[in-house]
């Protein structure tokens, strides 16, 4: 079992490499060992290229044959943009397969072993499953519920506020703990802020580490009117979505259609657009997952309607006092009445902390990164 577990912590380290480049499809990586040795490799690198167990097939050529192939997801057993890799599996002659866990997808869900196992291959499942469902958490959260995983991130005082009296939030946090929230916008497919924050801090919500992706960027309101001059809409670095009530119109919307925004309508009834609508109406624009930046009232929004799936805060060693509320437009009447999350991990990022929670209703993946 050793090795068969250093050979999947290999596969895992490659399946990294997809994470934020892969959607709508999982980050997945393989590894071909024959005789103990490592003879092929590979990683998924982007929807529409080559899965990574045909990576790895490639890249060993002959010595293919009557290899172990380790894998971090059970390998597809339909077609889709590339053809099965069970079927590369069986013509490269692969004698065992070593996989983390079960595709949730229900074109696959189990079919892969299944072909693979009537074809008198070998097939372990299970090894490292904790770590594999960590590093696609998002991805298996779209393809069973069909809507988006949710991050909320905040970057608040020690006392829970996101600015100043002046509502100036620049900045809250040091450079680590911004560096962190660029890597969080790389792995994700939208990062949604509300239009106050739009037109306060007119921010570009765009990925700057080096090989990092931008994410669409998304803003929720209900006066489309006060975004066109704000500098997301005249960057052409990545998409721009706006999230309005149904119905809206006129010049503004109009405007922004001709900036290259995407006009998102959400049936909102007669009050406030909800969390649920929105994400449902993001899922149907194959958007997989969602990192929510604020403010406090779209903070507010998303966690009374029950829409978070991650909650990542950022604590800078300040004290603010009465200033900007992290959280705001709904309040618990008791202890026992606030949402409850489960503290998964606490870092140092510099002279701040980030602490990463989940909902205590949801099973968290454990391991992961």
């Amino acid at each position: 079992m050793f090795p068969d577990k250093v050979f999947m912590g290999l596969a895992l380290r490659l399946a990294r490499k997809g994470i934020g480049k892969t959607s709508p499809n999982p980050s997945v990586g393989a590894v071909l060992v024959k005789n103990g040795q490592v003879v092929g490799s590979g990683w998924h690198r982007a929807a529409g290229l080559p899965h990574a167990e045909i990576e790895a097939i490639a890249s060993a050529g002959e010595k293919a044959r009557g290899a172990d192939l380790y894998v971090t997801l059970e390998p597809c057993s339909h077609h889709g943009k590339t053809g099965p890799c069970v079927e590369a599996i069986l013509n490269a002659g692969i004698r065992r397969v070593v996989a983390s866990m079960e595709d949730p997808n229900p074109l696959v869900s189990g079919n892969g072993f299944r072909i693979l196992r009537a074809s008198g291959i070998e097939v372990h499942t299970g090894l490292m499953e904790n770590e594999a469902r960590g590093l696609n958490r998002a991805w298996i959260h779209w393809i069973v519920s069909g809507l988006p995983f949710v991050t909320l991130k905040l970057a608040t005082s020690l006392d829970g506020q996101i600015a100043g009296s002046s509502g100036k939030s620049r900045w809250v946090t040091g450079e680590k703990s911004r560096t962190q929230v660029h890597r969080m916008r790389a792995e994700c497919d939208g990062v949604l802020i509300g239009a106050e924050t739009a037109v306060t801090d007119d921010p570009l919500l765009t990925c700057r580490i080096r090989g990092g992706r931008n994410p669409v960027r998304i803003v929720v309101t209900s006066r489309p009117e006060r975004l066109p001059g704000l500098r997301m809409f005249s960057d052409p670095s990545a998409k721009n979505f706006v999230v309005v009530p149904a119905g809206t119109t006129g010049p503004a919307v109009e405007r922004l259609i001709a900036m290259g925004a995407e006009v998102v309508a959400v049936p909102s009834g007669n009050g406030p657009m909800g969390a649920h609508e929105i994400i449902s109406a993001l899922a149907r624009r194959n958007i997989t997952s969602i990192l929510v930046e604020g403010g406090g009232k779209v903070a507010g929004t998303f966690l009374r309607a029950g829409a978070v799936n991650r909650l990542v805060i950022f604590f800078a060693p300040v004290l603010f006092g009465e200033a900007v509320r992290s959280v705001s437009g709904w309040s618990a009447s008791t202890p026992a009445d606030g949402p409850r999350f489960s503290i998964s991990r606490l870092r140092r990022m510099g002279e701040d902390l980030m602490l990463e929670s989940f909902p205590v209703e949801t099973s968290v993946p454990e391991g992961g990164r």
